[in-house]
């Protein structure tokens, strides 16, 4: 299976960076749930406006949020479509260790002699 990545390898890089920290991972669900500015955002961390500023920044440049003006608030949306496309990558990873695993399967079926229930489980 070949796997169609809508995205470029620097993209992928950028996304599951930016994922790879706990409280990026919670600024995206929070505004999935529902847009927030980033001053709301910063209620909800013991850290200081600016470090979740960054937060952001690092999400905005995975294209992961996006950022909108109103008035003297900054307002961040998800990026759902980045969303979707990392999503259907791990999708495709994971289809190909479903046939990886279905083959090895496949292969100690064919070494079963016939009668053999083959190897037990424990607590089977």
């Amino acid at each position: 299976m070949v796997v169609r990545n809508e995205l470029t390898d620097d993209e992928v890089d950028r996304i599951f960076r930016a994922l790879a920290d706990s409280t990026r991972r919670d600024i995206v669900v929070r505004v999935l749930r529902q847009e927030q500015s980033v001053s709301a955002l910063a209620a909800h961390y013991r850290m200081s406006f600016a470090a979740v500023q960054k937060h952001v920044a690092v999400l905005e440049r995975a294209s992961l949020v996006t950022k909108e003006r109103r008035g003297r608030e900054q307002v961040v949306h998800a990026g759902v479509a980045t969303l979707r496309r990392a999503a259907a990558l791990l999708a495709d990873y994971e289809q190909i260790w479903r046939g990886r695993a279905r083959a090895i399967e496949d292969l100690l079926a064919e070494e079963t002699p016939p009668g053999d229930p083959g190897p037990r489980r424990k607590g089977a």
